[in-house]
């Protein structure tokens, strides 16, 4: 089972960008699935999540408005749209799957599975 996050990048303050999370070995499609975000030094943050049906979306207020979570279930895609990036932005963005089916879990140790991290570097 693995999760597979890429997209990351070298960005400026204000442009966008957009991550993908592939999943393989098995469907998630049963299960909600959420983007987190960990900054040099800090915690890891809950920043969006989706439902298993992808009809309930979740954001950190700090982004929302700016970024879009999706999924496409046929595919075992996850994606995050993100607009107005701000420097303090920066950081690993992990994927991951589990907690409520609704995508109302925010915390780390409440989703089961992980992918391996991208880079995000939002410059100033």
């Amino acid at each position: 089972v693995q999760l597979q996050a890429s997209g990351g990048g070298l960005v400026r303050s204000g442009d966008s960008l957009r991550l993908s999370c592939a999943a393989s070995g098995r469907s998630f499609s049963d299960s909600a699935m959420g983007w987190f975000r960990q900054a040099p030094g800090k915690e890891r943050e809950f920043v969006a999540s989706i439902s298993w049906s992808g009809m309930i979306t979740n954001y950190a207020d700090s982004v929302k408005g700016r970024f879009t979570i999706r999924r496409d279930k046929d595919k075992n895609i996850m994606s995050l749209e993100m607009s107005s990036l701000k420097p303090e932005e920066t950081g690993v963005y992990f994927c991951a799957a589990g907690g409520h089916p609704y995508g109302y879990s925010r915390r780390p140790d409440e989703y089961e599975f992980w992918g391996q991290g991208t880079l995000v570097t939002v410059s100033s």
